[in-house]
């Protein structure tokens, strides 16, 4: 099939799938076929769990005098442009449409449209502006997953830099990015498909007052978080559990958590020889030891997506969980939950063994800080591309992400400076937008982040294969974790041959 061609099905499926027009079952399978990766699109995942704190709007947040000055010098011949930009509802998102990018538009003279909309909407957009070439949207958030099938739609960063020297924001550090994210979220093969924009990742949150209630130390082991886990359960059951989980049956959010235990017992998804390597000795103790922590776990957790166990967190249904670090602010909003100022947040438990990345297949890197992220780019078929790399600048420069950090509730940043900025420091403290787990997540991305594998065929096999299967295994219908092991591996042999 030529590219062209490839593009315009896509853009076509694609826009059935958003219109209700085709299932999800086959439209994984068909997107897998054209290469694109699409593992979180049509779950029913709802919306991060993060707001404004508008306490800090009103009050300090205010961008820097001099990018100011830059954005008013430089913009002047784009006065009076329109850029249009789609995206997934993300911390730097919101914060920059509904706070930020007045100052952006104030000092330049250029309008931006950013429409925030439901993933699969925001890849319907996307792949229809390719498609056709026409560049309505100049901008274009790019989910981790995608970067292989539109690396040749985007300006790579770095070339922006060298052929627009004039146009080259002062101090802006494309060094500055945690190579881990770059490495992880926005290269394909040699090319910067655009820069590090939002990262959710995991990191392990827990109710210090009952641990230290109970006696407990943060667990530093699988062993431990197990152990702990089954103590609290024994102690406060069935008011309060030692773990939440998220293991709705057919969810990604099953897939996630279950990839975060395989990696985390020295186990990987593929081998590399690229097959399927989750039903080997290693993974079959990883689901027996997910199903141990399981049975310790609140009644109804097969019905929970990360949704339903930051609930469970944030309302003392439960005392810990493994899952995204954006939680954590939400967890100290005590307009918003039962436990404010009552969490910590500290690394993963440590691997009991961990396989290296040439000991997988499809670029997978185990680690137990499972990541899912996007990117920032231009679209190479703007009509105002270099208005859009001065948003794009602006839009992920080291002052305007400080800003969003503080204002979004305090998402993760991409560049390393941001981590040590003080007007982010200055919100490390208990109370809504903290701050005070970014030291965990900083160092997580950097020592314990890991990688889904890169493959068209992912789609279909995270988001549909393995938590199909896992559901039937957690409600009995296997007679052991290696029969359910290996009839995923049984299913996903036959995804990938076609």
């Amino acid at each position: 099939m030529k590219e062209s061609d490839r593009k315009s099905y896509l853009a076509s499926i694609t826009d059935r799938f958003v219109k209700g027009q085709m299932d999800r079952r086959a439209f994984l399978r068909a997107t897998s076929k054209l290469g694109l990766g699409a593992a979180a699109l049509g779950m029913g995942m709802g919306s991060r769990p993060f707001m404004l704190n508008k306490a800090v709007a009103q009050e300090e947040m205010q961008p820097s005098a001099e990018v100011m000055a830059w954005l008013k010098d430089v913009g002047k011949p784009f006065a009076g442009t329109t850029l249009k930009f789609a995206t997934e509802s993300t911390p730097p998102s919101n914060a920059i449409n509904s706070q930020l990018k007045k100052y952006f538009e104030e000092a330049t003279g250029i309008k931006v449209e950013i429409e925030v909309l439901p993933l699969e909407q925001v890849l319907q957009k996307m792949t229809l502006d390719v498609a056709s070439s026409l560049g309505t949207y100049d901008l274009y958030y790019i989910d981790q997953s995608w970067a292989a099938s539109f690396s040749q739609d985007v300006f790579d960063p770095r070339e922006q830099i060298k052929a627009k020297a004039d146009l080259a924001m002062p101090n802006y550090n494309i060094d500055d990015f945690l190579p881990a994210l770059v490495d992880g979220i926005s290269k394909y093969e040699d090319r910067w498909v655009g820069v590090p924009y939002d990262i959710p990742i995991f990191i392990m949150i827990y109710r210090r007052d009952i641990y230290e209630k109970l006696g407990l130390k943060a667990p530093t082991t699988f062993d431990e978080l197990y152990t702990n886990s089954a103590a609290i359960t024994k102690e406060m059951g069935p008011t309060t559990f030692g773990y939440a989980g998220q293991m709705k049956s057919g969810h990604y959010a099953l897939e996630c958590e279950w990839t975060a235990m395989l990696w985390g017992h020295g186990g990987s998804i593929f081998n590399p020889d690229k097959v399927f390597s989750g039903n080997d000795e290693r993974g079959i103790a990883a689901l027996d030891y997910y199903t141990k922590l399981r049975d310790i776990m609140p009644p109804g957790v097969n019905q929970w997506t990360w949704d339903g166990q930051g609930q469970a967190v944030a309302q003392g249904v439960a005392a810990s969980m493994l899952s995204w670090g954006e939680f954590f602010p939400f967890f100290d909003d005590p307009t918003q939950t039962k436990v404010s100022g009552l969490c910590e947040a500290v690394i993963p438990p440590q691997p009991i063994a961990l396989r290296k990345p040439e000991e997988c297949g499809y670029g997978e890197i185990p680690g137990v800080g499972h990541q899912g992220g996007s990117s920032l780019a231009v679209s190479r078929y703007s009509k105002n591309p270099d208005a859009a790399w001065l948003f794009m600048q602006w839009a992920t420069c080291a002052d305007t992400q400080a800003l969003v950090t503080t204002l979004g509730g305090g998402t993760g940043p991409t560049r390393a400076s941001v981590y040590d900025d003080p007007r982010v420091k200055s919100h490390a403290r208990v109370g809504a937008g903290t701050t005070r787990h970014l030291p965990v997540v900083r160092e997580t991305i950097a020592e314990y982040m890991g990688s889904e594998p890169d493959l068209p065929e992912w789609a279909q096999i995270s988001s549909d294969t393995i938590p199909v299967a896992l559901g039937k295994y957690f409600a009995g219908s296997y007679g052991s974790s290696k029969e359910a092991l290996d009839d995923i591996g049984t299913q996903v042999a036959a995804v990938l041959k076609g």
